[in-house]
């Protein structure tokens, strides 16, 4: 179904190379600490097969044990940075993006700036002295991950990084902006920072529903954010919680997308686009009081090596052509697109070579 090209005031097109520094994405970084274990690793710390938590106290020697005892894979994590790695894969343009958090001063954040950077990532993080880089072990057991995140430093942004000439000069030099509702946990104030200069400049400000624990308990720096959203992600779950939360009285997927779009807007020269994920269900999304709906290309079950990050996978592939000014049927094929590369994949990750056409 064709979408018109949306408005986005880029002077990309399709057929442009991607300028450098073009996406800014801010976000917790997380190190992924990926390794196959027995079953007995997990019972050890009281794990169970695709669990996903917060570590808690006794779950810390969990990163050391891995590398120490494992052979490992690192993976530059968290939400918004698996997204900006996936759109700058999809992009080519050497550090096309950029990529903004805190880490700490340690080992595992070289290894962090390593991952990232290998992948052209422009990164420009904040470095706590006092607390160590936030990890994710992911524990991989036959076909199942647990995952076990301890966020640590990146709970330690803050506005004075962003402020800082050398940082908002990335910020400035962007043309459009990528937030995870993670991030609401950590730093209202930034997002609320870049989300304005989006809307004074009329760039684009793109944030992502993230889960529904966010929507639930962290509702008012995402309703402070709200009426900055040019581009909201997220999937079903995501919805139906961001509805109940403001008693939108609907657990209909395409009524809520609608709902959300329709709500005031700082940036009132330019509509809100709402995309919700549905597995492997239809992409909706509501745009100017309409819906449309994109199939997603049905995988094999024994295509299907890990689902993590297909969310993450999807906002990358989509903003790779947003920001080169794509229309949105387009938009959502190369989302859709990233995301079957990932799932058939383990964590996060890519071929060297990008191949979408």
């Amino acid at each position: 179904k064709e979408l018109p090209p949306v408005q986005t005031g880029l002077i990309l097109t399709t057929n442009m190379a991607a300028q450098e520094g073009v996406l800014y994405g801010m976000g917790n970084p997380l190190l992924d600490i990926s390794a196959r274990v027995e079953p007995s690793f997990l019972e050890k710390y009281s794990l169970k097969a695709n669990n996903a938590i917060l570590a808690e106290p006794h779950h810390l020697p969990i990163y050391e044990e891995l590398v120490e005892k494992h052979p490992v894979d690192y993976i530059a994590g968290g939400a918004t940075q698996n997204s900006i790695r996936v759109a700058q894969w999809m992009l080519g343009t050497p550090q096309a993006t950029t990529y903004v958090g805190c880490t700490g001063k340690d080992t595992f954040g070289k290894k962090l700036r390593e991952c990232a950077e290998a992948n052209n990532v422009r990164v420009h993080y904040l470095e706590d002295d006092e607390t160590p880089t936030g990890t994710c072990a992911v524990l991989i057991t036959g076909q199942d991950r647990c995952l076990v995140a301890n966020i640590a430093a990146a709970n330690k942004y803050t506005l004075e990084h962003l402020e800082h000439p050398d940082t908002w000069a990335l910020v400035e030099k962007a043309k459009c902006y990528y937030i995870s509702g993670f991030f609401a946990t950590v730093s209202p104030p930034s997002i609320l920072k870049v989300a304005q200069h989006a809307a004074e400049t009329n760039k684009l400000f793109c944030m992502n529903l993230a889960a529904p624990f966010i929507c639930q308990f962290f509702k008012q720096p995402m309703l402070d954010a709200l009426p900055f959203w040019d581009f909201l992600f997220g999937n079903e779950s995501e919805a139906d919680a961001f509805s109940a939360a403001n008693e939108f009285g609907t657990k209909d997927v395409k009524e809520i997308a609608l709902k959300i779009s329709a709500l005031p807007k700082a940036n009132a020269g330019r509509s809100r686009t709402v995309v919700i994920t549905q597995g492997s269900d239809p992409t909706i999304i509501a745009q100017d009081g309409k819906i449309f709906e994109f199939p997603v290309e049905p995988l094999a079950k024994e295509q299907l090596v890990d689902t993590n990050g297909a969310g993450d996978a999807f906002v990358g592939g989509f903003l790779s052509r947003l920001v080169q000014g794509a229309p949105l049927d387009e938009c959502v094929r190369a989302g859709n697109w990233a995301a079957r590369v990932i799932i058939q994949r383990s964590g996060c990750t890519f071929p060297d070579v990008c191949d979408f056409a």
